[in-house]
């Protein structure tokens, strides 16, 4: 495709989200960006969060590389919409995968299934020095499990069962992820915006 070679710098600290979106990426290299300490997340949603790490990357990139910004977590109906955008924090600044999963699973302990109806978001902000700002946005639904099962994936991945199936996401495994997960949906769909952008160049 037009875009394939392409070099993206990856404005997040998470090796696994690199990993993950450079499999969600074919064709391009998805390089982390050693950038520090990355800026506080203040936005009120995943879209900001993802454009402001975009925009901190694009300050410390070499000039005119692609930079890429990435915001996700989950949301749970019978917490509000919590953890959101603190799915990263949940249970503390630094708190663990393992932590985050505990802290939601007390205060889902007793909600019936309406409650723990819960979806996965993933925003994608790429910035380019010719097309400008492309996003790429992706979700999944699913249901919050009543215990932590499989070891594949990270972060909620455990606990997070999707719509039709019975395995949580760490039992469906990489494959599974890398075609179906909110982050496989982001990417195919920024794939699509970067090229309708080049398309109309």
């Amino acid at each position: 495709g037009p875009v394939d070679g392409l070099t993206v710098r990856l404005a997040s600290g998470n090796p696994h989200k690199a990993r993950e979106l450079g499999v969600l990426l074919p064709g391009w290299r998805i390089e982390p960006l050693d950038a520090g300490p990355m800026p506080e997340e203040v936005g009120a949603t995943f879209y900001e969060n993802a454009r402001a790490k975009a925009r901190y990357g694009r300050t410390v990139a070499e000039p005119g590389a692609w930079v890429l910004g990435e915001d996700s977590g989950l949301e749970v109906e019978g917490l509000g919409g919590r953890p959101g955008i603190r799915s990263a924090r949940y249970a503390g600044e630094d708190a663990s995968d393992e932590d985050n999963l505990d802290r939601l699973l007390e205060e889902l302990a007793g909600v019936g299934p309406a409650g723990r109806r819960a979806r996965y978001v993933c925003e994608l902000v790429c910035l380019s020095p010719e097309l400008g700002e492309l996003r790429g946005r992706g979700t999944l639904e699913g249901r919050i499990a009543e215990e932590p099962r499989g070891s594949a994936g990270f972060g909620y991945d455990p606990v997070f069962v999707p719509d039709g199936q019975s395995g949580t996401v760490a039992e469906l495994g990489d494959a599974w992820k890398a075609g179906s997960s909110h982050r496989a949906r982001a990417a195919e769909a920024l794939r699509e915006a970067v090229g309708s952008a080049l398309r109309e160049e």
